[in-house]
């Protein structure tokens, strides 16, 4: 029985050319269809919108649920609610709306107040749906915050640059933030689309690194790949791996001591970001006191 060749669950199956296969933002590029009500998890979409749609999407759906129980105070009666009526239909609703909003919040100013059955009724099951809605919004804001998550910063390019004797493929990482991450382990494979038996397939190589692992990072780490004999870029050109459809594919996995739990980060680069016998430049000093000073600004900066 032949052995299947290695595939990290990206498909060896080439279809048509892919844009590339990590996006800018570390996010697989994969969009799925088909996807029914009871796949959708509202937590995890929630939780995982970037800030200002999450915000976004509070404010709106707390809007939407004052109007819509204001439409309900507006449908049985402003004579339910005194001090509700005006001398327009407009001013009653907008007045419906701030009850709404005191009753959802329950802070109940008593301006306004519930006198019939039914705007008694309704009241309290606002008040009930208010107090639940603001439990699920803190939850799924502590969610947001308490989360960790890796804010690592890579280089805008990767390099072909001299390595010893010899060249090597070079990126540069840092940690954006002021937390400390240790035992950090870097995944490099290049992913390359060959023709095998006269059918397109997709290849992935592990890229064999000088340094695969790192202790600490409060300052950058350059993750060398050295293109000896041994290596899948050995001989290749520019020219070769925009043929291959070349890209380079990173895990980046490490330990935050802040949350003490382990982050991930992924990265990839395609061969048209590749930049040809260039070196990065020195991107810390150390000053008139003798403290190291890393300037992110210069993380991926070229000699």
């Amino acid at each position: 029985m032949q052995t299947p060749t290695f595939d990290p669950g990206l498909t060896k199956q080439v279809i048509a050319p892919l844009r590339r296969v990590i996006s800018e933002d570390g996010q697989f590029n994969v969009r799925r269809r088909g996807i029914t009500w009871r796949d959708f998890h509202p937590y995890l979409h929630l939780v995982n919108m970037s800030w200002p749609k999450f915000l976004l999407s509070l404010f709106l759906g707390y809007v939407v649920i004052n109007s819509l129980f204001a439409g309900v105070y507006f449908a049985i009666g402003a004579d339910q609610l005194i001090g509700a009526r005006t001398a327009t239909a407009w001013g009653t609703f907008l007045n419906e709306f701030f009850f709404s909003s005191h009753t959802l919040s329950t802070v109940g100013y008593g301006n306004i107040a519930p006198r019939g059955m039914a705007a008694n009724v309704v009241a309290t099951f606002e008040a009930l749906v208010g107090v639940l809605g603001f439990a699920v919004a803190t939850g799924l804001l502590f969610g947001r915050v308490s989360r960790p998550s890796a804010r690592i910063g890579f280089s805008e390019n990767m390099l072909v640059a001299p390595y010893q004797e010899g060249t090597s493929l070079q990126f540069r990482m840092v940690n954006r933030r002021s937390n400390s991450l240790m035992e950090l382990e870097a995944k490099v494979m290049l992913m390359t689309v060959d023709s095998v038996d006269g059918k397109l397939q997709r290849n992935y190589n592990l890229l064999r690194l000088e340094r695969p692992q790192v202790l600490f990072l409060p300052l950058s780490w350059t993750v060398v790949h050295p293109i000896d004999e041994d290596s899948p870029i050995w001989g290749k050109t520019a020219d070769d791996l925009a043929r291959l459809q070349a890209e380079v594919l990173i895990l980046v996995k490490g330990y935050d001591d802040t949350f003490s739990q382990t982050v991930l980060a992924r990265h990839s680069y395609r061969h048209d970001e590749f930049v040809w016998n260039k070196r990065f430049a020195p991107a810390f000093f150390v000053d008139d006191e003798g403290d190291l000073v890393l300037e992110l600004k210069k993380v991926g900066e070229i000699a």
